[in-house]
């Protein structure tokens, strides 16, 4: 007997761009056979002996690919302290000192708190964590991911507290404050990594491929891989059978110092290596900083920090070193540039490189960018990893570039007219893995919250086909995917979600409203 199942009865959307609506869908083993008419697909189902699956007026559409985000982080923070939301220092306080009282753990980690919400409109320091921990080291993610707050134990175990370290940030009289950000952070989310079990990374792993489940996410580029969280992938599929999500890794450039890039060149692998639910597909390099932290690299001074610019995290040349060593050994680079003067560079990189759509290359984020960039952009045909979200979520970003840069801030309109190909993602846990609350932020642009940015930008609202397209079939391109993921056709795999309302008419103040009821990854029900 044939394994399937046929829907009917409901509305299927096979795909945004064309957007192509259907009565009913007939999957056969992990693939679509047939998108039509009701009662040709009943026909089909009949003659093949599957199952038959009213929907009842439900809506089926192509499973969300989220082509940025970290699984490993968005494991911890499910299991750690939530910042997120958070007005003030005594708040974080507060919510740290309720947390402590039930966590056994050597380190305590939080994520979340951004400072532009405090109402005592500062950074917190090393001395506002020692108020309610001093005994055990304490590290408090910004939401970016690109700056943390520390206490002293911390800063003393990691050597930071006297160390010479430009990522150190340092009052008027030259004490560490207990802010780090960038390569500093990185050492520290290493050694506290480190601290965590290779059964505690199952769990991590287990739970965020859950959790991304239930929110309708069927596929995630996972970057920033280190070796640990690739391990535990690879055991979780061997003792599972198959991953409840595609996961498609995008490793570190080195790990512990070992040279990741040689070790997959000596094994041979290259980008599209493992399995239809685990692959190994290229390089992650974090180029620059944020806009949250100031770290972006741009062509001109922060409009409220006339001194900075942001710097690079990398000279030229190594940057380029790494992204040769990467294409010859055939892997797809995913490297991130906020500032519009990390873009520019990342562009003269890839130019250099030669052939850059081969291996399909991206830019992550790619948040400021002039109109120059864009054409170059187009010519060079790079594709970019974006994240609408962080249109509400930098709420700030007017005042932090300047009125007069603003147009160039998140211009997904701008692009999707000149045709550069766009996977949307979130960067969880950095934004809510949610994906509705990614489309209302594409095709709202923030406006019904009031964010400045929408008054200088409304015209790079997008529609919801459109935002659907690149969630779906645009990710899939960045994943190099695009012939097998992001559609409900004949011969793709058989990764959708069953939602309560049809996103297409409904008004856009309901869109992140919309609730996930079922979950399918290779035809196989995930969720719930």
């Amino acid at each position: 007997m044939v394994s399937g199942f046929v829907l009917f009865d409901g509305l299927v959307y096979s795909s945004f761009k064309p957007l192509v609506r259907a009565e009913a869908m007939v999957v056969v083993g992990d693939r679509v056979v047939y998108v039509g008419g009701e009662s040709r697909a009943l026909k089909i189902a009949d003659a093949l002996g599957l199952e038959e699956v009213d929907l009842k007026g439900r809506v089926v559409m192509p499973g969300f690919i989220d082509a940025h985000a970290h699984l490993d982080s968005i494991g911890i923070n499910l299991a750690t302290l939530d910042l997120r939301g958070v007005g003030s220092i005594e708040e974080l306080k507060s919510r740290l000192r309720e947390y402590v009282k039930n966590v056994k753990t050597e380190w305590i980690i939080g994520r979340g708190w951004d400072q532009e919400l405090f109402r005592e409109r500062r950074w917190p320091s090393k001395f506002d964590i020692d108020d309610v921990v001093n005994d055990r080291p304490v590290m408090l993610v910004r939401v970016c991911g690109h700056a943390a707050v520390l206490n002293t134990r911390a800063m003393e175990l990691t050597g930071l507290l006297n160390a010479a370290d430009r990522d150190v940030v340092r009052d008027e009289v030259g004490n560490a404050t207990g802010v780090i950000v960038e390569r500093a952070l990185d050492r520290v989310e290493e050694l506290v990594k480190d601290s965590y079990t290779l059964d505690d990374f199952r769990e991590f792993m287990i739970n965020a491929m859950r959790y991304a489940a239930s929110l309708g996410v069927t596929t995630v580029g996972f970057v920033s891989v280190d070796l640990r969280s690739l391990q535990s992938l690879i055991m979780l599929e061997r003792g599972l059978g198959r991953l409840p999500i595609r996961v498609r890794a995008y490793l570190n450039p080195s790990d512990h110092g070992i040279d990741v890039i040689e070790l997959l060149r000596q094994l041979g692998i290259r980008a599209g290596f493992g399995s239809q639910y685990l692959r190994i597909n290229g390089i992650k390099v974090i180029a620059d900083g944020s806009l949250g932290a100031r770290t972006a690299w741009l062509s001109r001074p922060y409009n409220d920090d006339p001194g900075n610019s942001g710097r690079p995290n990398y000279s030229f040349d190594e940057l380029m070193s790494i992204a040769r060593r990467s294409a010859e050994s055939g892997l797809q680079l995913a490297i991130h540039g906020i500032g519009d003067k990390m873009v520019e560079t990342i562009l003269d990189i890839y130019n250099r490189l030669g052939n850059a759509q081969v291996l399909r290359h991206r830019i992550e984020h790619a948040s400021v960018l002039r109109e120059d960039l864009i054409k170059r952009v187009k010519e060079l045909g790079i594709a970019l990893a974006v994240q609408p979200h962080f249109v509400i979520t930098d709420w700030w970003v007017v005042s932090r570039i300047g009125a007069d840069r603003a147009r160039y801030v998140y211009p997904f309109k701008t692009l999707i007219n000149n045709g550069v190909m766009l996977g949307f993602s979130t960067d969880a846990p950095v934004e809510p893995l949610n994906p509705w609350e990614t489309v209302y932020a594409a095709v709202t642009r923030g406006c019904h919250e009031g964010i400045e940015l929408c008054r200088y930008t409304e015209n790079e609202k997008v529609s919801v086909a459109d935002a659907l397209h690149h969630y779906t079939y645009g990710s899939a391109y960045l994943l190099r995917e695009e012939d097998e993921l992001g559609k409900l056709e004949p011969g793709y795999l058989a990764d959708f979600i069953i939602i309560d309302k049809d996103p297409l008419n409904i008004d856009e103040k309901e869109l992140r409203n919309i609730k996930i009821l079922e979950t399918y990854t290779g035809g196989q029900r995930i969720y719930p």
